[in-house]
C-alpha cells in the first residue's frame, strides 16, 4: 500500500509576526521561516508547503508583478508551494467588519487586494489552493453592546468580501478564534456563516482556539463542557469534541493543526485566545493526532478530504523556541502522525 501523500503538510508564516515587534521579540524574517521549513526532515519526509500571511513585514499586500515573481522563485527554489492566505483586514489597512462605513470599505478592499494576490500565485503556478482567511476585525467587548446589529453588520461585510472574492475565483475561511467578535463561540460563529448564506465561505478550524470553544471562553452559554470538567475525563472531552465538529465541520475548508494547554495568551488585538504549545508540550490537552480526527472525518468515521492540506499553526512562540531546527522537525512529526492516520493517497493532480 502507498504512503498518503493527502493532505500536503504547510507551515504557516505569519508567526514570525504575530505578537512581535512593537516593544516585543523582533519579527522573524520569511527568510528564516522558509529556511527552517525547508530543512525539517522526519525520515525523509518534509513540509510541501507554506500558508502565507500578507503582512508587509513578510511580502507587500500590492506588490508588483516583478515583486511577486521574485517572491515565488524564492520560494519555489526551497521547493515549497503556498496554500491558504492571509488578509491583512485589521486597522490601519482594514478596518471593522461592523464598523463606520469607510471601515468596511476598508475591509472589503483589503479582501479584494489579497484575493488579487493569490490570483497572481496561482498564475504562475505556486499555488492551487484558493482559500483567504479572514476574521471580523472587531473585539468581543464591542459585539457585545448590540449582538444582533452588529452580526447582522458583519455578515453583511462579508457577503459583499464573498462577492468580490468570487470575481477571483477565491473562497473565504471565517477564522474560528475567540479573540474576535461574532466569531467568538461556535454558536455565533455557526450564526454568522448562516446569515453570510454564499457559497465561497467557510470555516478555519485551528485546534488550539476551537478547543476554547468547548470552555466557553468569552461565551459562557456556550460552554460544551461540564463546569465542573476535569481535563482526565476523556469521555467529556470527546463527547464536547464530537458536538462541536458536528455542527462546524461540514462549514470547514481549511484546517490548522496545533497544541493548546486548556489556557488563554494574546496580545494587542489577539488578546484572550489559544495559547498555542509545542507539539511535544507535556501540558497540552489535546491529543493532537486522536483529536484531528473529528474533524478530518465525518460522524461515521470515513474521511471527509474537504481540503487538499492542513496547516500547522504556531503563533505567540518565542523567537529562542522558532529559531531551533529540533522545533520544526517536532512539529511535522506530529503532522505526518495525522496524515499517516486521517490521510489518503492520490495522483499529485489532487484527490
Amino acid at each position: 500500500m502507498k504512503k498518503n501523500n493527502f493532505p500536503k503538510l504547510h507551515n504557516a508564516t505569519w508567526p514570525g509576526i504575530v505578537g512581535k515587534g512593537e516593544g516585543a521579540e523582533p519579527i522573524l524574517s520569511l527568510d528564516t521561516l522558509l529556511e527552517k521549513t525547508a530543512a525539517a526532515s522526519v525520515d525523509g519526509v518534509k513540509f510541501d508547503g507554506i500558508d502565507l500571511g500578507l503582512f508587509d513585514e513578510h511580502i507587500r499586500l500590492d506588490a508588483s508583478d516583478d515583486e511577486v515573481k521574485q517572491f515565488v522563485d524564492k520560494v519555489a527554489k526551497f521547493e515549497l508551494v503556498i496554500g491558504t492566505l492571509v488578509a491583512p483586514v485589521w486597522p490601519p489597512s482594514g478596518g471593522s467588519a461592523m464598523g463606520y462605513a469607510e471601515e468596511r470599505r476598508r475591509f472589503v478592499d483589503v479582501v479584494r487586494r489579497a484575493c488579487r494576490f493569490g490570483e497572481k500565485l496561482r498564475k504562475l503556478g505556486i499555488r492551487n489552493n484558493n482559500v483567504i482567511r479572514i476574521d471580523s476585525a472587531s473585539s468581543v467587548s464591542d459585539w457585545l453592546k448590540n449582538p444582533e446589529a452588529n452580526s447582522k453588520m458583519i455578515a453583511q461585510t462579508f457577503r459583499e468580501a464573498c462577492d468580490v472574492a468570487e470575481g477571483f475565483g477565491e473562497r473565504l475561511a471565517a477564522e474560528g478564534e475567540i479573540c474576535w467578535g461574532g466569531m467568538h463561540s461556535w454558536r455565533v460563529m455557526l450564526d454568522t456563516l448562516e446569515q453570510v448564506n454564499r457559497s465561497n465561505i467557510g470555516f478555519q478550524a485551528d485546534m488550539a482556539h476551537t478547543l476554547l470553544y468547548l470552555l466557553g471562553y468569552n461565551s459562557p452559554e456556550d460552554r460544551l463542557l461540564p463546569i465542573d470538567f476535569e481535563w482526565n475525563d476523556r469521555k467529556s472531552f470527546h463527547a464536547g469534541l464530537r458536538e462541536l465538529t458536528e455542527k462546524l465541520r461540514p462549514w470547514t475548508i481549511d484546517f490548522h493543526i496545533a497544541q493548546n494547554d486548556g489556557t488563554v495568551f494574546g496580545s494587542g488585538s489577539h488578546d484572550k485566545t489559544g495559547r498555542h504549545c509545542l507539539a511535544s508540550d507535556p501540558n497540552g490537552k489535546l491529543d493532537i493526532v486522536n483529536d484531528a480526527g473529528f474533524w478530518l472525518r465525518d460522524g461515521q468515521g470515513e474521511l471527509t478530504k474537504a481540503f487538499d492540506h492542513i496547516c500547522w499553526d504556531g503563533c505567540m512562540f518565542p523567537n529562542a523556541v522558532m529559531e531551533k531546527q529540533d522545533t520544526w522537525d517536532d512539529i511535522l512529526k506530529a503532522m505526518i502522525q495525522v496524515r499517516d492516520q486521517h490521510g489518503w493517497y492520490a495522483d499529485e493532480q489532487g484527490v
